[in-house]
């Protein structure tokens, strides 16, 4: 029995007793309440710490390869919630110990003091609940009757609303689709409609049903095996080999639209084109090969063209020049890429005195990246100044994204110009005074083997300083390759690059895949 619940004793000395034991229970509660304020002090500030960290990474981001920074990332970002989690949970310990400390109008401080359980947390800014989503109204009648007098006459003086975001489950529904047959009493003409058109002839799924498996799959990474569990638990049996047989009829439907994608990315005169391994099962062999997922893509967004961005991804079971050559078959303009040698026929006039049919835009993230992993194995003072000339160019791109190409370019004349200018000078000296076997050494040269294909966006302000837009467009394959091991085949390579290619471009638009 506790002490709130204890009779009171009729004693006088009891009393006094009973009186010390409440104020030393109140003390402990006390002691317990500043200890666990502390406690989420400490965390908050844990929690802000953290937070400027992770700001410190995200704008650390550019220009150099992302695996392992997205996953310092991802971990900061875990253990973030994971103390935001620990912070309300003792929030509502506290509320639940002392109701009335979270009504609305309750006072946080007592005599002017602030009470340690109200120290105030930050939260983060509440934004409107979007205003597309549906509403459902239920309005809260009080009592019939007056508590205060018992009269039953009201007038309406006005009301308060809240607004709480709920989730409805997704559910499946069976739609039946019943065409009466109706014969002519005249001629005895059989009447009847005809059947609509359904994606899959004389199969079950709908088309809502047929897209929420193949954006699960491709944009959720949700492989098959593990859908047919989430399926299952709506009560609904759909063998993986069922979903695989909608997903192989389903890229036979959706093959023109993602043609006509890469049509329209090939039109494009500024392009970005970058590749990544899929592992690919080798029946009979007892292991995986490597296969190639490319991609080409186009965004003039950073310029301000008002041309859609799209992004078209070709499969390939090797990396052979003729892979490139079938990726980028038809373009013209300029290419943002590495330095790989498949597309160096590209860059080569096809006849003498003709122009090549593309121009070569190398990537200072691939440049930087060289001496970044220099600078982080061996801490050399030579790759950390050049490491810090390249981020005063990332800076000048930061200040003029999405602004007209006159403008970009004329900045970039100003102001990139002249420190690239330095910054070669200072990897030409720095070059004389190193090993000329040493990875720092490596790194320059690669820098300065590519420095006209580097410092080609200065005057075309259509230009990128990197090729992180297709670098970004590799994330997602990426990711699926953590979850699907490998793919089964050729073809089935061949089904993820359709498929990516119209959920990744509807992404880039702004637009649902589903």
């Amino acid at each position: 029995m506790s002490l709130a619940t204890l009779p009171l004793p009729d004693d006088a000395q009891a009393l006094r007793d009973l009186a010390l034991s409440l104020q030393a229970e109140l003390a402990r509660k006390d002691l317990e309440l500043a200890a666990n304020a502390a406690e989420i002090h400490a965390k908050t500030l844990h929690i802000e710490k953290l937070k400027l960290q992770l700001a410190v990474l995200r704008r650390a981001r550019f220009g150099r390869s992302s695996e392992k920074l997205d996953g310092a990332i991802e971990q900061l970002e875990l253990l973030i919630g994971e103390l935001e989690a620990d912070v309300a949970a003792q929030d509502a310990r506290d509320t639940a110990a002392d109701p009335g400390s979270n009504t609305d109008n309750d006072s946080s401080s007592t005599n002017g003091k602030s009470s340690p359980r109200s120290r105030p947390r930050q939260q983060p800014v509440r934004q409107p609940l979007p205003s597309h989503l549906p509403r459902q109204t239920v309005t809260h009648e009080p009592a019939c009757s007056c508590p205060g007098c018992g009269s039953t006459r009201f007038s309406r003086i006005g009301e308060d609303v809240r607004e709480v975001l709920e989730y409805v489950p997704a559910s499946f529904k069976v739609i039946r689709h019943v065409r009466p047959k109706l014969s002519c009493r005249a001629c005895e003409t059989i009447v009847q409609a005809p059947m609509p058109s359904l994606p899959i002839e004389r199969g079950l799924p709908g088309p809502g049903l047929l897209a929420q498996v193949l954006v699960a799959k491709f944009a959720d990474h949700v492989p098959l095996h593990r859908q047919t569990v989430i399926y299952a638990r709506e009560g609904v049996d759909l063998d993986r080999a069922t979903l695989a047989d909608w997903v192989g009829k389903a890229e036979f439907l959706l093959a023109p639209l993602a043609q006509a994608i890469g049509r329209h990315v090939r039109q494009g005169q500024v392009l970005h084109a970058d590749d990544t391994t899929v592992p690919v099962l080798a029946p009979g062999h007892g292991k995986t090969r490597t296969g190639r997922l490319w991609v080409v893509l186009r965004d003039e967004r950073p310029w301000g063209s008002q041309a859609p961005p799209a992004a078209f991804y070709r499969y390939a079971p090797d990396r052979k020049g003729v892979q490139a050559e079938a990726l980028l078959e038809g373009c013209h303009g300029f290419l943002h890429a590495d330095g790989y040698a498949g597309f160096e026929r590209f860059y080569q006039p096809t006849r003498p005195g003709a122009d090549p049919p593309l121009i070569e835009v190398a990537c200072w993230s691939h440049a930087r990246r060289n001496i970044y992993e220099v600078d982080k194995e061996t801490a050399s003072p030579i790759a950390r100044e050049a490491l810090e000339r390249i981020a005063a160019l990332f800076v000048i791109e930061g200040s003029i994204r999405g602004q007209p190409p006159e403008r970009r370019a004329a900045v970039r004349i100003e102001h990139a110009a002249p420190r690239l200018d330095q910054l070669k000078a200072f990897l030409d000296t720095s070059l004389g005074r190193i090993s000329g076997k040493s990875t720092l050494a490596k790194a320059i040269r690669y820098a300065l083997a590519r420095w006209v294909a580097l410092t080609r966006y200065v005057t075309d302000g259509r230009l990128e300083m990197t090729n992180n837009a297709a670098e970004r467009a590799m994330k997602p394959p990426v990711l699926g390759r953590k979850n699907y091991l490998f793919c089964g085949s050729d073809a089935g390579g061949q089904r993820a690059a359709c498929i990516y290619t119209i959920v990744e471009t509807a992404k880039m638009n702004g637009i649902d895949p589903l």
